[in-house]
C-alpha cells in the first residue's frame, strides 16, 4: 500500500539496512565535544548522551562528562550521581584525580562517565576563588587522558555560560549545538558564537564549532524545513546531514536509566542518532586523512 505511513516504514527499514553495512575507523586521536546551547529545552543533554551510545556501538571508546547539576546526562546512562558519589564536582573543586569518578556505563563497555552531582551546584561559585579556574577540568582531563585513552569525549554543559561552560569550553577542542527546528532556534545563536569566538580568542585557540545538529525535527511542517534551510544557508560546513525527529521513544528512554539506542534501538530517533554518529565519526577519519597529507 502506497501510504506515507507505509513510506516511512519503508525509508526507515533501508536506513537500518544501510546503518548496517556502515564500517568507520577511529584514528587514535582524542575528539573532544563540548555540545552546548544557552537556550534550554533543544534536546542538548539527550543528544550528548545518544549521539555517545552511538558512537560506542560503531567500536569508539566514549567518556560523557555531565557538567550539568541536574545529573540527567548520568541519569539516562544508568550510572549513580547521589549526593555522596564522587563526581565531577570533587575534580573541579578538591582536585580528586579524574580516575576515581569514571564508571562504566552497563549500556556498552566502550561506554564511560563522569557523574554530576547536586554538589555541582555550588561550583560555580566556589570555582571563582580557584587558581585557574578556567582551565581545572582542561588540565584533569589531560591527566586522564595522558593514561587512559578515549577515542571521544563529550562534555555536556548546563544551560548557560558560567564557569562550568567555560571550563567544558577550554578543555573541549569541537562545538557541538543542537539546535531546534523551531521559530526562535537561530535566536541566541550569535551570542553563542560570540562567546566561542571569545574563549578561541583568550584561552582556547583550538576551540571550532564543528558540528550542528537539528533536533526535533517535524517533516510534516513547512516551518521545521524552514528552520532547516536556513541553518544549512547559514552554516554549510557544519550542520549534519541527519536530523533528529521528534520522538516518544527518545523523550521515554531516559526516565528508564536507558538512552534511546539502549531502550528501542530501532524506532525513529535511534536511528537518526546513529546516523548522525556515523556523519561525525566520519568526518573525523577525513580530517584525520588530510591531516597525514
Amino acid at each position: 500500500m502506497d501510504t506515507p505511513l507505509a513510506r516511512e516504514l519503508a525509508d526507515l527499514s533501508s536506513r537500518r539496512k544501510a546503518l548496517r553495512e556502515v564500517n568507520v575507523t577511529f584514528s587514535g586521536e582524542t575528539r573532544i565535544f563540548t555540545v552546548s546551547n544557552q537556550k534550554g529545552g533543544v534536546g542538548k543533554t539527550t543528544s550528548a548522551v545518544n549521539l555517545a551510545s552511538a558512537l560506542a556501538e560503531l567500536g569508539a571508546k566514549v567518556l560523557v562528562i555531565d557538567l550539568d547539576p541536574q545529573g540527567n546526562a548520568s541519569t539516562a546512562l544508568s550510572i549513580p550521581h547521589t549526593a555522596d558519589t564522587s563526581s565531577i564536582y570533587d575534580v573541579l573543586i578538591n582536585d580528586l584525580p579524574f580516575a576515581e569518578i569514571v564508571q562504566p556505563s552497563p549500556e556498552s563497555e566502550n561506554l564511560f562517565c563522569a557523574p554530576s552531582t547536586i554538589h555541582l551546584a555550588g561550583a560555580e561559585i566556589e570555582l571563582v576563588s580557584q587558581v585557574a579556574r578556567e582551565f581545572r577540568l582542561r588540565r584533569a582531563l589531560k591527566t586522564y587522558l595522558d593514561d587512559n585513552h578515549m577515542d571521544v569525549v563529550i562534555i555536556d554543559c548546563p544551560p548557560s555560560l558560567g564557569l562550568l561552560t567555560i571550563n567544558a569550553f577550554t578543555a573541549a577542542t569541537e562545538v557541538l549545538i543542537p539546535i531546534q527546528a523551531e521559530y526562535y532556534a537561530l535566536e541566541g545563536l550569535s551570542q553563542l558564537l560570540g562567546n566561542i569566538q571569545m574563549i578561541q580568542k583568550h584561552l582556547n585557540p583550538e576551540l571550532h564549532l564543528s558540528t550542528i545538529l537539528l533536533t526535533m525535527f517535524d517533516a510534516r511542517t513547512r516551518l521545521s524545513q524552514q528552520v532547516a534551510d536556513e541553518v544549512r544557508n547559514h552554516f554549510p560546513q557544519q550542520v549534519l546531514d541527519a536530523v533528529i525527529p521528534r520522538s516518544v521513544r527518545v523523550s521515554e528512554a531516559p526516565s528508564f536509566g536507558q538512552t534511546v539506542i539502549a531502550y528501542d534501538g530501532t524506532s525513529a530517533g535511534a536511528v537518526a542518532y546513529r546516523e548522525a554518529a556515523v556523519e561525525i565519526a566520519q568526518r573525523g577519519e577525513r580530517s584525520s586523512q588530510n591531516k597525514e597529507h
